[in-house]
């Protein structure tokens, strides 16, 4: 396959958010390195992530004018020195900077096989919100069958996925979503859904825990929702996995700690994990492998865009306006 010299890209050319991110027409194709895939994108994810860095509150984020995004799905063209993996017409996913463009290139030995049968849009969040959502739930949350698991976000890309491995693990699911949504996620198995924007969610949590708590709370919304998850969990052995910030960060103290919110706060960022444990994430894979053999994870239905409206996409992601995994369509 020829590989152009140029492409289209989205750039990101300010710190204030998707809104200043610009569609272009003459960025470089790169070159893959040692080591690297280049491939044609077909389909790159949308994530909170994106934003974050977006706004510039993205810890160690790009600088602008960058090409945006990191979730990319597509065919293999070229490879770079020393690849053993997959070759020229391969479907892969992986995490790539650039990912919002025609071309980007990809780590060989990180780049996820498209399951057989699946459209590269179908095998967004293999590697991204699937990997997240297991690695909360199993090795740092330690779900069991009989647990109760309170999901923020539960209809988001991440969350969706959340519902299915819990109910899959045997776990009783309380979801928490904005009113229009709730339907969605019942529809994942869900066995009570909260409203993510009004009441005393602990409160609820409570009564229908019979005063225990959450064994294990799925924290990404932030904000005040990050307190009302601590107040949801159980008292000593709960555990709060926090992967997450869209509404803001928020603070704990360790005098909260000893003597109000007496639970496990674990902090997950799968980037991190990738490069600091990666037995864990190769077992992760593993899991979710076996996951999708059983049917658990079913390929996605992403609503997609036209790479030209990456900018609509994310301010309505940032406005809590979406259900699910948003891909964008170079």
């Amino acid at each position: 396959m020829s590989v152009p010299a140029t492409m289209r890209a989205l750039q990101q050319t300010s710190l204030n958010g998707p809104r200043d991110m610009r569609l272009i027409t003459d960025a470089p194709v790169p070159s893959p390195g040692q080591g690297e895939v280049l491939i044609r994108v077909t389909a790159a994810g949308v994530n909170f992530a994106d934003i974050s860095k977006a706004h510039g509150t993205f810890a160690g984020g790009p600088r602008p004018p960058y090409l945006a995004g990191f979730e990319a799905a597509g065919e293999v063209v070229a490879v770079g020195e020393a690849v053993i993996g997959p070759q020229p017409g391969a479907r892969v996913a992986g995490v790539a900077d650039g990912a919002f463009a025609e071309y980007t290139v990809l780590p060989a030995a990180a780049a996820v096989p498209v399951p057989s049968g699946w459209t590269e849009q179908q095998a967004l969040g293999l590697v991204v919100n699937w990997p997240t959502a297991l690695a909360a739930l199993k090795p740092l949350g330690g779900i069991a069958a009989g647990h109760v698991v309170l999901i923020h976000a539960a209809a988001g890309g991440t969350g969706q996925a959340a519902v299915r491995m819990a109910k899959h693990y045997g776990a009783t699911v309380i979801a928490t979503a904005s009113p229009g949504k709730h339907e969605t996620v019942l529809a994942l198995g869900a066995d009570h859904v909260l409203d993510s924007r009004g009441g005393d969610l602990a409160a609820e949590v409570a009564e229908l825990t019979g005063g225990c708590g959450a064994d294990v709370v799925l924290e990404s919304a932030g904000g005040a929702t990050f307190t009302a998850g601590l107040a949801a969990a159980k008292r000593v052995t709960g555990r709060v996995i926090v992967y997450g910030l869209a509404g803001g960060e928020a603070p704990i103290t360790n005098r909260e700690l000893v003597y109000k919110h007496q639970v496990h706060v674990i902090g997950l960022n799968i980037g991190v994990l990738i490069q600091a444990a990666p037995q864990i994430f190769g077992e992760l894979m593993g899991e979710l492998s076996a996951l999708i053999a059983a049917g658990v994870l079913p390929p996605s239905r992403p609503t997609a865009y036209e790479l030209a409206d990456g900018p609509k996409a994310l301010m309505e992601l940032e406005a809590r306006a979406t259900t699910g995994k948003l891909a964008l369509l170079p």
